[in-house]
């Protein structure tokens, strides 16, 4: 799925915060909107290969979205609209006979994802986007998260209501063989997927077929929780 129109190249230099990075590329250096608040630290490091998007807002102050970092071997998107983007296109393959697609729905006191119908299912999600990477592992999260844990005990609330309820990790690379609930970085999270699970809660993990300028969920990775 091509998610910009215009990429450049550039070597990361600093992140003075978490919203803006400087990035130098053969047009200058260039101060950039960071498409990720997270901290991104393993990925991020002085002299790394990035990749910049045009924005799409003529006159920002920031032309250019930081949206993708090569870690050694890898390609890692870390924009983190794009999984939401991503999963919405590969709906269809995931929930065969779907007929209805409902992005930001509204259950209880939160908002997930989508709710989706495919035939007599009736089904709530939630996606999570991963681009933290360790010895051949996909990690979740990379900091923590008391709003992913939220999420899960919302979808089992939606279980227990008699729907179907699944959160996607779209692991935002290629060429990771596992995926893993980051449990020293937020035990509480890792805990609450277990139970989500026993719950009831469909856990799904797919990598993605990754360009500078694109990303494409593609195979099932396997999960790992203890």
């Amino acid at each position: 799925m091509k998610l910009y129109q215009q990429v450049i190249p550039g070597m990361f230099v600093d992140r003075p915060n978490r919203f803006i990075a400087h990035v130098e590329t053969d047009r200058g250096i260039q101060r950039c909107h960071v498409k990720n608040t997270g901290r991104c630290r393993e990925l991020l490091t002085p002299g790394a290969p990035v990749f910049l998007a045009a924005a799409d807002t003529p006159g920002r102050k920031t032309a250019f979205d930081l949206v993708a970092v090569k870690k050694g071997d890898l390609l890692i998107n870390m924009d983190s609209q794009a999984p939401n983007r991503t999963a919405r296109e590969a709906l269809p393959r995931l929930f065969p006979g779907l007929t209805l697609v409902k992005p930001e729905a509204k259950f209880g006191d939160s908002r997930l994802d989508f709710y989706i119908e495919a035939g007599n299912r009736r089904i709530f999600l939630e996606v999570k986007g991963v681009t933290l990477e360790d010895r051949g592992a996909a990690l979740f999260p990379d900091a923590p998260t008391e709003r992913g844990v939220k999420h899960l005990r919302e979808l089992e609330k939606c279980r227990a209501a008699g729907y179907e309820a699944a959160v996607l990790f779209v692991i935002q690379m290629k060429g990771v063989s596992r995926f893993l609930p980051n449990r020293a970085t937020h035990p509480a999270f890792a805990d609450a997927l277990i139970h989500a699970r026993d719950a009831g809660v469909i856990l799904l993990a797919y990598d993605c077929l990754i360009t500078p300028d694109s990303q494409t969920l593609d195979q099932p990775v396997k999960i790992v929780l203890y």
